[in-house]
């Protein structure tokens, strides 16, 4: 049954038709180069396993990427005697590149992919495609390094594994617990959006698509899987450890700089009661106030390291303005980009300035307060300086929050409704039909808003205020 949309959300995602004649609801894919030996035993249990548990329409597409032995011919002999396999040739090596490819000319829709040596135990298939059948998410990812998981393998690929993902929660903020197994889904409508903002073509593809869905708040399920290595893998650990990093660290850069398109991505598939219009609730505040406390405790202990630090050669007053002066810009900056969600350069100058007029706010009371203590006292101590400055901190804060939240990153609730009800007129241009750009072309470049038709429904993707959108939350 069709689940009709609340009133300021977005359409929900549905669960997929139990029959849908000459479509298979799955396309599972199989990345492979150079793998003759594996092949056909491979398919032939992919397809035993399916044909005898799963209860919908599947196809199984064998992707071989350059491959320069008899793997084509493999390839071409299963699609010959099996009727639900089909084989895609491409001329160019990578992992990333074929599965991007075969998804993207896909008509299942939900896609998956494994690999070739199927070390991942195929009874955890289901539940991971389940719930992106019934709509519950966007993407799953089998996952080896969940509780429940059983994982027989070396010790030196479980460092490796283990680090790379301790690697991606430290630099990237990840939230899933294991990139890297090749045991993933997503739904079809899902990859059109997301894939072409992808750049990666090889084994960073699994890590690049993770993150900016996780980013955009896109649901990620995780599966525990049982999973057995295989010996004669034939990855190059430090090679692919090598991309990997340096995957890592274009991603970041191009999440600081805020040159990813993320707002055509941020929730466009969920009905999520935040994206409900709720009057008399001021927006997301609950979430900014959080956000403002964690910038502000960092803001606070990088104050009073500074303070500190310049007391050594310096009066109070002086070391107090130069350290309040420092931890305000950067104050300044995390909570423009972090707090109220606002990306890019645009007024980063005037939202600086306005921020150092609330700067001088908090200097002249923390200032007034050091006056009023050498007042006091002729040589106080330097601990009751520092619980001085702590509380006149504190007052400082709660002003410095009012208005970064009324006047430096204001809630521009009128302009954004007036582009909302623009959007719904043909006769706007902000009134845009679908265009995707062409997959060889800049992943990060700007793209318009628009609408598409996938299936039954018309999905028509707006412009999100950047004060109701957290980058970092992720459902």
């Amino acid at each position: 049954m069709r689940t009709e949309p609340s009133p300021g959300s977005l359409p929900a995602r549905e669960h997929l038709p139990a029959g849908n004649a000459g479509t298979p609801v799955l396309d599972v894919v199989i990345p492979v180069y150079n793998e003759e030996k594996d092949l056909q035993p491979c398919v032939r249990r992919l397809h035993e396993h399916l044909a005898r548990t799963f209860p919908y329409s599947f196809r199984i597409t064998i992707a071989d990427n350059a491959s320069t032995d008899t793997t084509p011919l493999v390839a071409a002999r299963l699609e010959a005697e099996i009727g639900e396999v089909r084989a895609f040739r491409l001329e160019q090596k990578g992992r990333g590149r074929a599965l991007r490819a075969v998804w993207s000319a896909s008509d299942a829709p939900v896609l998956a992919y494994m690999d070739v040596d199927l070390s991942t135990d195929l009874n955890a298939l289901l539940p991971l495609v389940a719930p992106l059948i019934s709509g519950h998410s966007d993407l799953a990812i089998g996952s080896r390094l969940a509780r429940s998981s059983r994982v027989v393998r070396g010790a030196k690929r479980e460092f490796i594994s283990r680090t790379y993902n301790l690697i991606l929660r430290g630099s990237l903020q990840a939230r899933f617990s294991d990139a890297q197994c090749g045991f993933k889904a997503i739904r079809r409508e899902v990859a059109h959006v997301l894939l072409p903002l992808v750049e990666d073509t090889g084994w960073f593809f699994d890590t690049e698509m993770l993150v900016l869905a996780e980013r955009a708040g896109l649901r990620i399920h995780e599966v525990p899987v049982d999973w057995v290595d295989d010996p004669d893998s034939t990855v190059h650990l430090v090679k692919t450890a090598t991309d990997d990093l340096l995957g890592v660290w274009r991603v970041g850069r191009a999440l600081a700089t805020g040159s990813l398109p993320l707002d055509r991505l941020a929730r466009p598939f969920g009905d999520d009661p935040r994206d409900r219009e709720l009057t008399g609730v001021p927006t997301g505040l609950a979430r900014q106030l959080v956000g403002f406390c964690v910038v502000g405790a960092l803001s606070t202990l990088f104050y009073l390291l500074l303070y500190s630090g310049f007391r050594t050669f310096t009066g109070s007053q002086f070391a107090n303005a130069l350290a309040l002066l420092v931890s305000a810009v950067a104050n300044t900056a995390a909570n423009r980009r972090l707090t109220f969600g606002v990306r890019g350069s645009e007024r980063a100058m005037q939202h600086q300035a306005q921020g150092l007029v609330v700067f001088g706010i908090g200097l002249a009371l923390t200032s007034g307060s050091l006056a009023a203590l050498n007042a006091a006292t002729t040589e106080p101590a330097h601990s009751t300086e520092l619980a001085v400055l702590i509380a006149a901190n504190l007052a400082a804060t709660v002003l410095r929050f009012l208005l970064f939240r009324a006047w430096v990153f204001p809630d521009r609730g009128d302009d954004s409704a007036s582009t909302v009800m623009a959007s719904h007129n043909p006769a706007s241009p902000v009134y845009a039909t679908a265009t995707h750009a062409p997959y060889d072309s800049s992943p990060y470049g700007n793209a318009p808003y628009d609408n598409r038709t996938w299936g039954d429904a018309t999905m028509q993707m707006q412009p999100v205020r950047p004060n109701d959108h957290d980058p970092r939350d992720a459902r």
